[in-house]
C-alpha cells in the first residue's frame, strides 16, 4: 500500500473516531424542573394522593403539599407558597365559599381551581364571586384535571361548557352589575349602609355592629334587611359576595 493510501486510510479511522466520540458523548442540556407548583387540598386521604399522582405523571407540575379540606386553614398553604390550590368541595357551599374567600384574603396571588360537586348554577356563580379561576365537576377526567391547572397557571378561567354558558347569560341579562363607577348610586346605598359592608365583612354580630355605630340592634337589622333585598341576597354570605362584587371596599 502507498504511503499516501495509508495517510488516507488513517486520517478516515480517525474522523471515524472522532465522530463516534460525539455522538456517544453524553448530553449536557438540562432537564427543565417543575414550573407549576400545586397545593391539594382534598378532604379525603386517598383522593389527595390519587390527584398529585395525577398531577405529577408529566413533570411540569409539581405537588408540594397535600392537606385537608375539612376544615380548610390558610397557614399551610402560606407556609407551601403555591402558585395554585386545587381544593375538592366538600359537598357545603356555605364552607366552599368560607374556604375560597380565606384564601383570597390571605394570600390573593394564589390562583384557585375547585372542583365541585353539582352542576347547580347558582352555587357555580357564587363560587365565581367568591373568586376562583377554574372549576371542574367532580366526573372530570385525569386529563381534564391536568389541562385545568396548565390553563389556571397560564392565565386562563376554566369552567365545563354546560355552566359556561351560565356566564354568559349572566353578563348578558344583568349587564348593570358590571363594576363602573356610578354602581353604588345604583344600588341606592345610603352612607351607613355602606360603612355596615366592612363589618357585616368581618363576621361581626347585629349588635356589635350596633355598638360600633351607637346605633339600637333593631336599627342594624332594619339596614341588613333593606340591603339584602336591593341586591337579592337570600343571607349576610351572599350579601357581602354581591357587594364585594361591585366594588365595594370588603
Amino acid at each position: 500500500m502507498s504511503d499516501n493510501a495509508v495517510r488516507e486510510r488513517s486520517s478516515a479511522q480517525a474522523t471515524s473516531r472522532r465522530g463516534l466520540e460525539r455522538i456517544s458523548k453524553p448530553s449536557t442540556k438540562r432537564v427543565p424542573s417543575p414550573h407549576i407548583r400545586v397545593f391539594v387540598a382534598a378532604e379525603n386521604r386517598l383522593l389527595r394522593e390519587a390527584l398529585a399522582r395525577v398531577l405529577t405523571r408529566r413533570g411540569t407540575i409539581e405537588v408540594i403539599a397535600t392537606n385537608s379540606a375539612a376544615p380548610f386553614h390558610t397557614d399551610a398553604l402560606l407556609d407551601a407558597h403555591p402558585d395554585i390550590l386545587l381544593l375538592t368541595s366538600r359537598g357545603s357551599l356555605v364552607e366552599d365559599l368560607a374556604a375560597i374567600q380565606e384564601v383570597r384574603t390571605a394570600a390573593p396571588d394564589v390562583r384557585i381551581l375547585l372542583i365541585g360537586m353539582a352542576r347547580d348554577e347558582r352555587e357555580f356563580m357564587q363560587c365565581v364571586r367568591a373568586g376562583i379561576n377554574g372549576y371542574l365537576l367532580r366526573d372530570a377526567s385525569a386529563d381534564e384535571v391536568l389541562e385545568g391547572v396548565q390553563a389556571v397557571h397560564a392565565g386562563d378561567a376554566v369552567c365545563p361548557g354546560v355552566l359556561c354558558s351560565v356566564l354568559f347569560r349572566y353578563f348578558q341579562s344583568d349587564a348593570a352589575t358590571l363594576t363602573c363607577g356610578s354602581d353604588r348610586r345604583r344600588l341606592g346605598l345610603s352612607r351607613r349602609e355602606q360603612q355596615l359592608i366592612p363589618l357585616i365583612a368581618k363576621g361581626l354580630t347585629n349588635k356589635e355592629i350596633a355598638s360600633h355605630f351607637s346605633l339600637s340592634e333593631q336599627t342594624v337589622k332594619n339596614h341588613l334587611y333593606r340591603m339584602k333585598h336591593k341586591v337579592g341576597a337570600e343571607d349576610r354570605l351572599e350579601l357581602v359576595q354581591l357587594y364585594r362584587m361591585q366594588g365595594f371596599p370588603v
